[in-house]
């Protein structure tokens, strides 16, 4: 670090919060820049400085970036009080200090980020910025048009709550409907509650692609690094990234895993 930066990014750069996890720290007047306490998460720091949170001087650790295949019936979390499964019992040793970039539901599979860059876990994750996911779906009963129609104005999933996606049906079989759904929200459990809401329920769910990652190679419980280009290319898409896409132009992903 050779300029200013600011406080709030710097802890989110060493791997020790999200940008908003930062934010909070510094509120709450655990991070001490230079033996004073720092409320301001917009306060700027060079590399002569010596920060602390909590007591323990920060410093940046090196970045890793991995992708995971999550298998069904596995939690996004690092322990549970009901003790389940969570994707930290599948995961290698090696990687149990990454945290993902957002979470998926116990039963739905596919792709998840993780990484010690909060700063990119920021990027990914911040309602504001509208990162599209891509899941492959499968529905009960025969979707419509106009369910996808429904889809695309908005869906009232609880009381102030719209939930919006795009969608494309793929395919009709054995009284179920194949979908490729894209959301650019993070609700709770949104795919399977905008399909209850038209009464077709999720018989099968995962995740394909976020931003511009996908999860195709990975079966499922595998993990891998990020190449470097990789990594490259995934920063440089969310510098670029405009949220508002023609649903006529959507990548069709495949998935054969």
């Amino acid at each position: 670090m050779t300029e200013q930066i600011r406080l709030n990014k710097y802890l989110a750069s060493c791997g020790l919060a999200s940008r908003r996890e930062a934010d909070e720290l510094i509120k709450a007047g655990k991070v001490i820049v230079n033996d004073k306490v720092v409320d301001t998460p917009g306060v700027s720091i060079t590399e002569k400085d010596i920060i602390k949170v909590n007591g323990k001087v920060i410093k940046p650790e090196k970045k890793e970036y991995v992708i995971f295949n999550k298998p069904p019936g596995y939690i996004t979390s690092s322990e549970d009080e009901k003790r389940r499964k969570t994707i930290y019992d599948v995961l290698p040793e090696k990687y149990k200090g990454l945290k993902p970039a957002g979470r998926l539901d116990k039963d739905t599979s596919g792709l998840l980020i993780l990484t010690n860059d909060g700063e990119l876990i920021n990027k990914l994750t911040h309602p504001k910025n509208k990162v599209p996911k891509v899941y492959s779906v499968i529905a009960e009963g025969k979707v419509t048009a106009e369910d996808l129609a429904k889809f695309h104005k908005g869906i009232e999933i609880e009381k102030g709550k719209i939930a919006y996606a795009e969608a494309i049906i793929l395919d009709y079989s054995n009284a179920q409907t194949t979908l490729q759904m894209t959301l650019y929200q993070g609700y709770n459990r949104q795919i399977r509650r905008m399909l209850e809401a038209v009464g077709h329920p999720v018989a099968a769910l995962k995740r394909i692609a976020h931003a511009n990652i996908r999860v195709e190679g990975l079966k499922k419980g595998q993990s891998r690094y990020l190449s470097a280009q990789e990594v490259r290319e995934l920063k440089n898409y969310l510098v670029k990234y405009n949220h508002v896409q023609d649903l006529h132009h959507m990548p069709r992903y495949t998935d054969k895993h």
